[in-house]
């Protein structure tokens, strides 16, 4: 038999002062059985970056052909791809031609400077990616539970995270920007 995905209720508060964004959303995430606390904490860091109304969860690991975040026009046509963690180049490359916009949110410190310096020369070359690594997520995992109330702050590009427990500050490197035409 296998093993299901736990499910998180997360009231989540966005205020975004970088874009002028500031909502509540109420959110439902499955945590693949093979997924950490900590990488449901940074999909979640991702949506907030991110928010709006049209921006859903994927299938992510459950499923190869779609990510961990994305956003579609009324057409269809998919404007946001966001992968989490580690992809690989032909998966981002694949992103990239379905996707207006890809961004990559890495995490878990040395691992993920290790795959930057392994994956930068190729993907500094891709148009239309993003790609962020946030260098202090280990305390997120601290805060995940299956219902819980969280809000974000962002301002400079910084992102402060509040929770019952008190609060995170997570300042997100940018190691690529879209490139301008």
């Amino acid at each position: 038999m296998a093993i299901k995905s736990t499910i998180y209720k997360i009231d989540l508060q966005v205020s975004d002062m970088d874009r002028n964004y500031y909502q509540q959303h109420n959110l439902t995430i499955a945590k693949h059985p093979s997924e950490t606390d900590e990488r449901v904490m940074v999909r979640l860091i991702g949506f907030a970056m991110y928010a709006n109304e049209a921006l859903i969860f994927g299938k992510g690991l459950s499923d190869d052909e779609e990510p961990d975040l994305w956003q579609k026009d009324l057409t269809g046509a998919i404007e946001l791809w966001m992968d989490v963690g580690l992809p690989t180049e032909k998966d981002i490359r694949k992103a990239a031609g379905r996707a207006k916009q890809v961004v990559v949110v890495l995490y878990g410190g040395r691992v993920a400077d290790m795959w930057w310096t392994a994956n930068s020369k190729a993907l500094l070359k891709i148009n239309n990616l993003t790609v962020i690594n946030l260098p202090e997520t280990k305390e997120l995992a601290n805060i995940a539970e299956r219902g819980f109330n969280i809000s974000c702050t962002i301002q400079d590009g910084q992102i402060m995270v509040g929770h019952d427990g008190g609060t995170l500050d997570i300042s997100p490197v940018i190691l690529k920007e879209p490139s301008t035409y």
